[in-house]
């Protein structure tokens, strides 16, 4: 969490419209930047998905993370996933579609979407530090059925930097959870992906749309210019 002796505040370029934020009240939550969404073999493969599309979001999100380290900001992870004995996947989940494996099997990078395993573990260009927050959720929001909210509320957070995959499903609807609890969410356009562009693309416009509707969409290029052209946003607590 940041600790300066006086609120530093920056301006961010976005869509709908600027937003000026307290970097001492903002967070980074990147949401699910997981082996088994992103790579070869996992969940977003077994559903007939191309993982690379996912990839693109991966630098755009590594510079705000750098950014956001040596500013010292609170950076918090998710991780989409489930425990063993598959106690907090509902049935409908699990058997819904026809993926070549489904959640539990399997997989060449142990069961699919299980807690422990490696295929649930977050991508190494995006690992999360050890001082880092790591939320397991079992569903596609990131404040169903987790300490998310409890966390947001110990530090002081009022904003959100929002990336992640994918786009249209656990960003859409961390976002719009977020929205109903009072938070202001910036969305990185570029630090995230979907398996298909075109839900991307409506997915930004969704949260953007109405004035705002759900909260700001902005580069990841504004939002790091808004933070080193910020004053000093000092060091970590």
């Amino acid at each position: 969490m940041l600790n300066s002796p006086e609120p530093t505040r920056g301006v961010i370029s976005a869509e709908p419209e600027p937003i000026e934020l307290d970097w001492s009240k903002s967070a980074l939550l990147i949401i699910d930047m997981q082996r088994d969404f992103l790579e070869p073999g996992g969940f977003g493969e077994t559903l007939g998905n191309d993982v690379s599309q996912l990839s693109r979001a991966v630098k755009p999100i590594g510079a705000v993370l750098t950014a956001a380290r040596d500013a010292g900001m609170l950076v918090i992870h998710t991780r989409e996933g489930h425990l063993p004995d598959l106690s907090d996947a509902p049935r409908a989940k699990i058997e819904r579609g026809a993926p070549s494996l489904r959640i539990g099997d399997a997989g060449p990078m142990g069961r699919i979407l299980i807690r422990g395993e490696a295929g649930h573990d977050i991508i190494p260009e995006l690992y999360p530090l050890d001082s880092e927050i790591v939320i397991d959720k079992p569903g596609k929001g990131a404040f169903y059925a987790t300490e998310l909210g409890e966390v947001l509320e110990r530090y002081g957070i009022e904003n959100l930097l929002v990336c992640g995959v994918t786009t249209e499903v656990c960003v859409n609807t961390t976002v719009r959870e977020a929205n109903d609890r009072g938070y202001r969410c910036v969305v990185i356009s570029d630090g995230c992906a979907s398996y298909f562009p075109e839900f991307h693309a409506m997915g930004l416009k969704m949260i953007k749309a109405q004035g705002g509707i759900f909260g700001w969409v902005a580069s990841s290029a504004a939002v790091l210019e808004a933070m080193t052209s910020s004053t000093t946003l000092g060091a970590t607590s």
